[in-house]
């Protein structure tokens, strides 16, 4: 009957103090995000400041028209082994914010113990003694200090869960770029082959001229040299193919050649949107997940120095029990056998030759270090969109001149083939021709895949490619 009351004094005394204590240290206060009104790079080739709409941000690969992509991310998601890493991490977050929370609270525990002495006098004798009880212990958070350390496991938590966005973010930018990547080499590897087939034929036009005696040795060695030497970028192209479809594999989490039976069938390069809506600095800085992660890392550090300062500050910790005790079992539960304490201890250092001092001024360093970050991760999120934007405007122009130059040499080419037949030209005509068509298309079909490509890492820089909620 007696015991609740016990208790109950020691949480209401705990209450009382901890709900009275203050806090130490400095309170967290965003810091301002400078941001630019608008984009120094110009908003051409389709690009708008109007604001991008969640969901279509989220699925950014929908707008590339190419389902085998967005299968491929969405395997990503779910096979993907840094975002499995990333999981668990958050996890671990979680788990060491409810442990740091559970340490506002009380402690408690039962005991049962039975001891037996004998004494050596006149009259030896042995001594039982049998206890059954309750016991409970607080530390009172007088000063804040476990209080700022759920604090910083709150801010940690959140920026696990931003490091995972980041790397969905990142795993989305990486399948794309893999995947366009593919496509494009697989199309330069065609037109080299074609090219390959086109110089072929030149060689055995120029064999048979020769041995006709309408040419030299001369022009049959230069169009075989003309033609290994497109020959030898086949292995290069085979290469650059093979390893692509092996990191989209890993990507997906299979193993290397998992995914071969897909992607070997040859696909064209994916075709950017006419329109793709980016926004303006201040809202593309909002949604970047490196800027969150690196603000909430920012409140963490801030809060560890209201923790070390707690430790100058005296603490204060109750600890109370009840049970039964007697010195036989029969008298255990007895009303005569019942006994209860509570203690409280109030502790203060007050020499410790500067240790608690030095702990301050290093997390007050350490605080610092996480501004600075963060301003520049700022910096560095700013520096990565506006190069987005300007590589993918400038890779437009680009690949405009290099399709005029691939109709060019492709009709210069046929055109010095014919006249070299009809004997009208001489055969060097015909390999400078040669030589420019297959640059020309070589140089097409990479500039396809980089324009692609510049319009994944423009979606990346914004911040797309979140599916899923946020994480609590």
């Amino acid at each position: 009957m007696r015991a609740p009351a016990v208790t109950q004094r020691l949480f209401a005394s705990g209450l009382a103090l901890a709900v009275s204590g203050c806090l130490v240290g400095p309170d967290f206060v965003p810091p301002d995000v400078p941001a630019p009104a608008g984009w120094v790079a110009p908003l051409e080739s389709g690009l708008a400041a109007e604001e991008p709409e969640a969901e279509s941000l989220a699925h950014w690969w929908d707008a590339l028209g190419d389902p085998l992509l967005g299968e491929l991310e969405r395997r990503a998601v779910l096979g993907s082994r840094d975002i499995a890493i990333a999981e668990a991490r958050l996890r671990e977050a979680r788990a060491r914010r409810e442990g740091t929370s559970a340490g506002l609270w009380p402690t408690s525990g039962v005991r049962a113990g039975a001891s037996r002495s004998h004494a050596e006098s006149a009259i030896p004798e042995s001594l039982e003694r049998y206890d059954v009880g309750f016991d409970a212990s607080w530390e009172i958070d007088l000063f804040g200090g476990l209080r700022r350390g759920v604090e910083a496991a709150r801010a940690e938590l959140a920026a696990s869960a931003e490091n995972l966005r980041a790397v969905h973010v990142s795993i989305a930018g990486e399948v794309a770029q893999a995947y366009v990547e593919l496509r494009a080499l697989q199309q330069r590897l065609a037109l080299a082959e074609e090219n390959v087939r086109a110089q072929s034929e030149t060689l055995e036009l120029t064999g048979w001229r020769s041995q006709a005696g309408l040419t030299t040795a001369l022009d049959v060695e230069q169009a075989r040299a003309n033609l290994e030497q497109t020959r030898a970028a086949l292995p290069q192209l085979r290469t650059g193919i093979a390893a692509s479809k092996h990191r989209l594999a890993v990507l997906v989490g299979e193993p290397p050649g998992a995914l071969d039976a897909q992607l070997d069938p040859p696909a064209p390069v994916p075709v950017p949107p006419e329109r793709i809506a980016v926004g303006v600095p201040a809202a593309a800085l909002a949604r970047r997940p490196d800027v969150a992660r690196a603000e909430r890392q920012l409140a963490a550090e801030t809060a560890r120095i209201g923790v070390a300062k707690a430790q100058a500050y005296p603490r204060l910790s109750l600890s109370g029990s009840v049970g039964v005790e007697s010195l036989a079992t029969s008298d255990l539960f007895t009303a005569a056998s019942y006994t209860n304490t509570l203690v409280g201890n109030l502790t203060q250092v007050v020499l410790d030759f500067g240790r608690v001092r030095a702990t301050i001024e290093a997390q007050e360093a350490v605080r610092d270090a996480a501004l600075a970050e963060f301003e520049a991760t700022l910096l560095e999120a700013l520096e990565e969109v506006e190069n987005a934007l300007v590589a993918f405007v400038q890779e437009e122009q680009r690949l405009d001149a290099l399709a005029a130059a691939a109709d060019a040499a492709s009709l210069a080419a046929q055109l010095s083939r014919d006249q070299y037949a009809a004997g009208l030209i001489d055969f060097e005509s015909v390999l400078v021709t040669e030589r420019a068509l297959f640059n020309a298309q070589d140089q097409l079909a990479a500039s396809e895949g980089e324009y692609a490509t510049d319009l994944v890492r423009v979606y990346k820089a914004l911040g797309g490619g979140w599916p899923g909620e946020e994480a609590p």
